[in-house]
């Protein structure tokens, strides 16, 4: 479906010189600077998958996504998607997309999202009859149908924010793009979303690209993260790995029935590579890298050791792992 080869875009911005003499220079003549916004990008992605694109502020999200949607050129690097050419074949291949930005809306503000639907029907050419049903089908699935007939600048922002993505998908596209559709949302819309964009992936095979903020929103919906960070992509693999590399391991807490020391939980384990930790004379921490061999070997030495009352296990947060992969020591984790 996506196909990215070495992808680059470089912008000129001027620097403006300090001081009335230098503004007064620049009026003459500028200096400019080459900022690399996307750097060396490349990536494949499959018809059906689900996956997040995440990174900081700046780190070249937005203008990855605005040139796979055709928005902008690239400098350098080819892109193809679902057979096009974005920026080359831009008016065949926004009818196999679908968009929807969190702050920029494509509902007329005075009419109904129903009379922004049967609009955008025209537009892209729908089908009357199979365009009818899909439409009908939208509205049920995403639990619109008591305010799709109200103007839209008296929806709330939740209510909004489904109609957009009923929007984007008028045309019935195979790959769309959201970027941050849930931000601002309260919980119970935004699981609305979810289990929406799960069902339409699992019935129509349709290809989406997420990128957010809300780590919730990632870890509901998609088995693949690309991260990147300074218009370098850093990481490329399913959660579960990414947990691995930048993860903090996995802490289990167990509560003893009789005065256990750290000491002779460390000779039960051996030389296994964890950290222990006395809590009091009935608990401890055992802290391990998260692997699967390493949890199971804790669990069941220590059960079959000594007598325990509770086990509880922390996995790090994907939460926690992003912050962790931009943390001051980011280059540590780069190149960990």
């Amino acid at each position: 479906m996506i196909e990215v080869t070495q992808l680059q875009k470089e912008f000129r911005i001027h620097q403006a010189r300090a001081g009335l003499g230098g503004a007064f220079r620049d009026l003459f003549s500028r200096e400019y600077k080459t900022v690399k916004a996307v750097d060396a990008l490349s990536f494949r992605v499959e018809e059906g998958e689900m996956f997040a694109l995440i990174g900081e502020n700046g780190a070249g999200k937005s203008t990855t996504i605005k040139m796979l949607t055709g928005i902008l050129t690239p400098s350098e690097g080819d892109i193809r998607i679902n057979g096009y050419v974005p920026f080359k074949q831009r008016e065949e291949y926004v009818r196999s997309i679908g968009v929807v930005f969190g702050q920029r809306s494509q509902l007329w503000w005075d009419l109904s999202p129903l009379e922004s639907f049967r609009l955008l029907k025209s537009v892209y050419k729908v089908d009357e009859v199979e365009g009818e049903k899909w439409l009908q089908r939208l509205i049920e699935e995403l639990d619109i149908t008591s305010f799709v007939s109200q103007p839209v600048r008296k929806l709330s922002l939740g209510q909004r924010m489904r109609c957009e993505i009923a929007a984007s998908l008028i045309h019935k596209p195979r790959l769309l793009f959201l970027d941050e559709p849930t931000v601002g949302l309260d919980v119970l819309v935004k699981q609305k979303i979810r289990e929406f964009l799960l069902n339409l992936n699992e019935t129509e095979n349709t290809t989406i690209l997420l990128t957010t903020h809300d780590v919730t929103d990632i870890e509901a919906l998609c088995k693949r993260v690309l991260v990147m960070d300074k218009g370098k992509l850093i990481f490329d693999g399913l959660l579960s790995d990414l947990k691995d590399r930048w993860g903090n391991g996995t802490e289990i807490s167990f509560q003893m029935k009789k005065r256990t020391r750290a000491e002779q939980l460390r000779q039960a384990l051996g030389e296994m590579p964890c950290e222990i930790e006395q809590v009091n004379d009935y608990m401890l921490r055992v802290k391990v890298a998260q692997s699967e061999e390493m949890l199971p070997f804790v669990l069941s030495t220590v059960m079959s050791t000594f007598e325990v009352s509770d086990v509880k296990i922390l996995e790090a947060s994907t939460e926690d792992i992003v912050r962790n992969i931009y943390s001051t020591d980011r280059e540590v984790a780069r190149h960990a």
